[in-house]
């Protein structure tokens, strides 16, 4: 029940400003976590297993935090920490600012998705812009709202609190770059594992929303991406909205000849297609609402 009641209350209040204006919000605490031992063990030979030793120690600290919050009488803390840590309502809200960005302006679209995406956003066209907000609402469907719920249900607090910490330990180490490759392998290693089931049920949760579309040609292109997970909510909002995601984008001022999925969707976008992004967001969020209800049923 902790997880139903942790859906509504996020879906209904999403992220307060006034209160995390007040204090650090734990996402921002798990990142100092990751920055402090990156300073401390990412130096010197032997980084790959120093990387294995630093997340072994935040998984642990995560881990223990979790247990003692679960210990607490009643259920309150349970369902606060969770629906702190959920991010339908926020996710929906930055994809939507997109949209409403867009119908002004193609440089206030650019400005907008450039809060939300890590590509180069400076000299996108209308249709990229959209196209960004759109995967955007696609992989963080699965990285910031189904796989959070997912290790809720099955491992309670503990399995979210290491899920969050691992998955923000991606976000900034888990990079292929001179400083990272070594030291951040274990935490993108972990994070793909833990992503293994929740980035399929996204993309499931995705598709029944419009169970028309083809299954087949998702699995299909959600094997062409370069993430093993991100691939699969992509191309299950390709197939649903119809439109050509992914293909040639720049990264840091090097443009990357990435493969399209659903090459055969529309590639003409733009605020439309964002706005009907957000409505499929909602409409999974609720099938995932009441599968929810159905594990507290049975």
């Amino acid at each position: 029940m902790s997880l139903v009641l942790a859906l509504l209350l996020d879906a209904i209040f999403g992220e307060p400003r006034a209160l995390w204006d007040r204090w650090a919000h734990p996402a921002v605490l798990m990142g100092r976590a990751v920055a402090w031992a990156d300073e401390r063990f990412n130096e010197g030979g032997n980084r790959r297993w120093k990387g294995v030793l630093a997340l072994g120690l935040l998984v642990v600290a995560a881990m223990l935090l979790g247990w003692a919050l679960a210990a607490l009488p009643g259920s309150l803390a349970e369902v606060i920490v969770g629906a702190i840590l959920l991010a339908q309502r926020s996710l929906a809200d930055h994809v939507q600012a997109v949209a409403r960005a867009l119908r002004l302006s193609l440089p206030e679209g650019r400005r907008t998705v450039a809060m939300i995406v890590g590509r180069d956003t400076a000299s996108m066209d209308e249709p990229a812009v959209a196209r960004a907000a759109v995967e955007s609402a696609a992989e963080n469907f699965s990285d910031g709202v189904v796989a959070p719920a997912f290790w809720f249900a099955v491992a309670g607090l503990p399995g979210l609190l290491i899920y969050k910490l691992v998955n923000t330990a991606d976000s900034m180490i888990g990079h292929r770059t001179p400083r990272y490759e070594q030291f951040g392998w274990a935490a993108a290693r972990l994070d793909d594992g833990l992503n293994l089931i929740p980035a399929r049920l996204s993309a499931a949760l995705i598709w029944l929303t419009r169970p028309r579309a083809a299954w087949g040609p998702i699995i299909r292109d959600a094997r062409l991406h370069r993430s093993p997970n991100a691939g699969w909510p992509e191309a299950a909002m390709a197939r649903v909205l119809d439109v050509a995601l992914s293909g040639p984008r720049s990264y840091h001022g090097t443009m990357q000849d990435l493969p399209w999925v659903h090459p055969q969707g529309r590639k003409a976008i733009g605020a439309a297609e964002v706005h009907a992004s957000v409505r499929v967001l909602w409409q999974a969020w609720a099938i995932l609402l009441l599968l929810a209800l159905l594990l507290v049923a049975f």
